[in-house]
């Protein structure tokens, strides 16, 4: 018993270390954001990893044993960075198509496409334990998501066309990927601004309150002259009609997710493709934040290829994600990069509280497999970056073909383990938390 005390508590300093490295500069300027962020995390130890990127990868760089997974090419390839199984969803591509697909590229990085299967791997093991499932169904499940994920890959590299592996639409989607679809097809945009928005001296305006903070003169300047920055980001396809790009209102804004505590992030009204005051576009413009994997990728080419956070997630999600959102861009505010993107009414996430049945999961987890793979393959020789100037899907199929029964093998073995850390860290950063163990709150 003394010796599990001792080990726990030595974990519990390696955890504050991590989020020392990680987090102090936010929470030192935003702590209440933390505390949130920190209470939501505290509620389940899937919660938790979500918001811990930066201890998986802190753990998984001490683990060096990838079988002959990775090498020069597998070790450099575009990779979402927190693969895990809350990160999928819809949302509507530069061709007005409703696309199931990942999603949330804030992570996203260079670097060995294994360790995006490793982390998706663990989510399943964190899930499938957290609905009651076996030991063996989790195995059985980590190995349809690794087979699906194999067998996509290969189509790939052996030349599959395009009408054959076709994006997860509405015509082509089944069960809860599909019910996603349509329930982002039954959104509006008048829907969101209605929540958002309210029509003042004839014309639109943000609401006052419900996560909307004022600016004063100096601060709105300041988004407004970046924003001029973010519109020389866009590609010409998106610069249809000049005065859709007039600002209407701008607010700041509060209640963002578990990964962007501290964040500083505004809201922009622009007038949108009409005159018609139902056709606003909201775009959201946020710091963007250093992605835990790129402290473990020391490759300086990969470094020196971005300006700033805010050009590496735009172009990072840019080469993983066809066809992206077209007001997706980037500018800098106080000389920190920023993420700019539309606030989409489309936007869905995948909702796993009534995927219960081992057999339905089973039939998601391989969607999802299938949709990793696509995302894997998009970004290569063929994508215009210099970065990753090859075929990943030819080396990654190469390498897996090395030893096909491994592979499996490696995914289920770390989901176990790893799920099983992940739920011994959840406690341990309970009691952290709760007994005031984390500095600054």
């Amino acid at each position: 018993m003394a010796l599990e005390h001792d080990r726990a508590a030595q974990r519990g300093e390696e955890i504050l270390a991590v989020f020392d490295t990680a987090f102090a500069q936010l929470l030192a300027a935003d702590p209440a954001a933390f505390r949130v962020k920190f209470r939501k995390m505290a509620a389940s130890a899937f919660a938790f990893y979500r918001g811990t990127a930066c201890l998986f990868y802190h753990d998984l760089a001490h683990e060096r044993d990838a079988g002959p997974y990775l090498d020069d090419r597998t070790s450099r390839v575009w990779i979402h960075g927190d693969l895990h199984a809350e990160n999928f969803g819809t949302y509507m591509d530069a061709g007005g198509r409703l696309v199931f697909n990942v999603n949330d590229f804030d992570e996203a990085y260079v670097g060995p496409f294994l360790w995006d299967l490793k982390r998706f791997a663990a989510s399943v093991a964190l899930l499938g334990h957290a609905k009651a499932l076996s030991d063996a169904t989790i195995t059985e499940l980590v190995r349809i998501y690794a087979a699906a994920y194999r067998e996509r890959v290969h189509a790939l590299a052996t030349g599959a066309k395009d009408d054959e592996i076709p994006p997860f639409t509405l015509d082509t989607a089944q069960g809860p990927l599909l019910d996603a679809l349509r329930e982002a097809r039954a959104r509006t945009r008048f829907g969101l601004l209605s929540t958002m928005t309210e029509i003042r001296e004839h014309d639109r305006r943000f609401l006052d309150g419900g996560g909307s903070i004022p600016l004063d003169a100096a601060t709105r300047a300041k988004v407004l002259e970046a924003f001029d920055g973010y519109l020389e980001t866009l590609p010409d396809s998106s610069r249809v009609r000049p005065d859709s790009h007039r600002v209407k209102d701008v607010v700041g804004r509060r209640g963002i997710g578990i990964g962007s505590a501290g964040l500083p992030s505004y809201n922009i009204l622009l007038e949108g493709n009409s005159d018609a005051l139902e056709n606003d576009v909201v775009i959201y413009m946020k710091q963007a934040q250093t992605p835990a994997v790129s402290r473990h990728v020391t490759d300086p080419a990969v470094r020196a290829y971005f300006t700033h956070e805010g050009h590496r997630t735009v172009i990072s999600q840019r080469a993983l994600q066809a066809h992206a959102d077209p007001w997706l861009g980037w500018t800098e505010l106080d000389g920190a990069g920023q993420l700019v993107a539309e606030v989409s009414p489309y936007a869905v996430d995948l909702d796993w509280s009534d995927i219960d049945d081992p057999e339905q999961i089973a039939a998601v987890v391989a969607d999802l497999g299938r949709a990793t793979a696509t995302m894997h393959a998009a970004a290569d020789d063929t994508s215009g970056h210099s970065l990753v100037p090859f075929s990943t899907e030819h080396a990654i199929d190469a390498a897996i073909a090395a030893d096909e029964t491994g592979f499996a093998e490696l995914l289920t073995d770390f989901a176990h383990s790893y799920g099983a850390r992940a739920r011994e860290d959840h406690r341990i950063f309970v009691d952290l938390f709760r007994n005031g163990r984390i500095p600054g709150l």
